[in-house]
């Protein structure tokens, strides 16, 4: 994955975020300004912009009396993933079109390394490469709007993508379907591969809505 310069402000961001998106944060929490300072050891200033951030994300509100955490409900992961039902195997579709032998090789990659840790039973390790083969597949679309959507939707439903990981049976299948949109990509058939990719997306739609 590409390096990035991260702001004391992004990282700040990055780590509040995870912490809602996982819930170590539940919805309903209060938080407070001086309490995340001391936490993370960081100024007022960093948390402040990470806080505005998380606001427009809607993962928070100010009530007045802190910080309020909103995080992920099912209606939002039931909206996430109905609109990364109808726009992923655009992305994919794209992707067969445009991608080089050089990034096939990237995207395979991320493929074997899936099965590698399926066979090692390695969740976490599962769960990042799935996110991994995904943002490759919205890179290579050749997209930015694509990538801009969808990268932060797919991150949204991590809470719910690692207790599906963590379902063996579940994992397996994940990581076939993963198989098969990449093949379908290799050999450049866009048709296939966004057959492939909403088929997959529906199958883990409905497994994190389930129940």
């Amino acid at each position: 994955m590409e390096h990035k310069n991260f702001s004391l402000a992004d990282q700040v961001f990055e780590r509040l975020e995870s912490d809602i998106l996982t819930g170590k944060y539940s919805r309903g929490d209060v938080m407070t300004e001086m309490k995340l300072c001391s936490e993370l050891g960081v100024s007022r200033t960093p948390v402040r912009e990470a806080l505005t951030k998380l606001e427009q994300e809607h993962l928070i509100k100010e009530t007045g009396k802190g910080i309020e955490i909103l995080g992920i409900t099912r209606e939002d992961l039931a909206d996430i993933m109905e609109i990364r039902l109808r726009t992923e195997g655009l992305a994919a579709y794209r992707c067969a079109e445009n991608i080089t032998e050089e990034q096939l090789v990237k995207l395979k990659e991320t493929i074997e390394l899936q099965e590698f840790y399926l066979a090692k039973n390695d969740s976490d390790k599962i769960k990042a490469m799935d996110s991994q083969f995904h943002k490759l597949i919205y890179l290579y679309s050749g997209s930015n709007v694509l990538l801009d959507t969808l990268e932060p939707l797919h991150n949204k439903v991590q809470r719910y993508r690692k207790a599906s990981i963590e379902n063996s049976g579940r994992a397996e299948k994940s990581v076939s379907e993963h198989r098969a949109v990449y093949e379908a990509i290799s050999r450049h058939n866009a048709p296939l591969a966004e057959k492939k990719m909403t088929e997959h997306v529906n199958n883990a739609k409905n497994k994190l809505l389930k129940g």
